[in-house]
């Protein structure tokens, strides 16, 4: 039965991939906004939905290394797993002065991640947190226009639009939760830690929905979409998904993910960062070396 629901997911995943696409991009024409900036500031913060409800449940009934380990390494799958698989079918080129500052705020999180593995995670970092995560998508909005040539498809009108987005949301939140549920009752006959299943299994779970988008946004030829769509939602995970999280309730780093998971995320940020600077590309070298990379990683966590 696990099998099923696992199938039933993956395809209510791409089905919803297909409409916030279709719905992104017609909204991003109506409004002159960049596939980039839409991907950042609307996507984004919906396919961290997943991210945001497993976070919240899990600090209310105290199992804040699972959230914290499911955010972590949910961002380090986008870095590497989602980012290397839509490089590889298509990759992201003509990389723009925009793009190259969202991935240095990436690289300023990861510091901040591994400053606060010394401190509590509390409502002064939630608010703290709500207030630069308004100030960026802001920034985001008012600053990266419209590329006409990046669209070739139908105009909908703005109503359809945000439905097309949320409606395709809703099945990217609902088909990853399948996934995940599935997922966890095969993992319980495993003695994994809180943190390793948050690292691994859920935090795979959750970012599928930027997997799906990446995949499908790179089959359209979209990849600026699905660029914006993976830093934005790491962006939404630490100040968005662990500031409101913050409100629920006092929580600390997990020492295994202080010692290791962070630094390796910082790492990942830096290489990505170094290919858009010095490339202006994020290729098929990139997409194989990622995969590689996340391979290991998940063998290193079980092992």
């Amino acid at each position: 039965m696990d099998l099923l629901y696992l199938i039933i997911g993956l395809l209510i995943l791409v089905a919803g991939a297909e409409i916030v696409i279709r719905g992104s991009v017609s909204f991003g024409k109506k409004l002159n906004i960049s596939l980039f900036a839409i991907g950042v500031v609307i996507v984004a913060g919906g396919t961290s939905l997943p991210e945001l409800a497993s976070c919240i449940n899990a600090v209310i009934n105290n199992h804040a290394d699972l959230a914290l380990g499911a955010v972590v390494g949910s961002n380090i799958a986008n870095l590497i797993l989602v980012m290397a698989a839509t490089s590889i079918i298509l990759p992201i080129s003509n990389i723009t002065k925009n793009q190259i500052n969202q991935a240095w705020i990436n690289i300023g999180l990861c510091v901040v991640l591994i400053f606060m593995s010394y401190l509590y995670f509390n409502f002064i970092f939630g608010f703290i947190s709500i207030i630069l995560l308004t100030y960026i998508m802001y920034i985001q909005f008012k600053k990266d226009s419209l590329n006409l040539e990046e669209i070739n498809q139908k105009e909908y009108s703005s109503i359809l639009s945000i439905s097309l987005i949320f409606i395709g949301i809703i099945f990217l939140i609902y088909g990853s939760d399948l996934i995940v549920s599935s997922a966890i009752n095969l993992a319980n006959y495993f003695d994994v830690s809180e943190a390793v299943i948050g690292l691994s299994i859920i935090a795979f779970g959750t970012s599928l929905p930027e997997l799906v988008v990446g995949i499908m946004s790179a089959i359209k030829r979209k990849v600026d979409f699905a660029l914006g769509n993976i830093l934005g939602s790491n962006i939404y995970n630490v100040l968005g998904v662990l500031g409101v999280s913050s409100f629920f309730g006092k929580f600390t780093m997990p020492e295994i993910l202080a010692k290791q998971d962070l630094f390796f995320m910082l790492l990942i940020t830096v290489m990505i960062l170094g290919f858009m600077f010095f490339f202006k590309k994020l290729g098929r070298i990139y997409g194989g070396i990622g995969l590689i990379i996340y391979a290991c990683y998940m063998y290193f966590i079980f092992t």
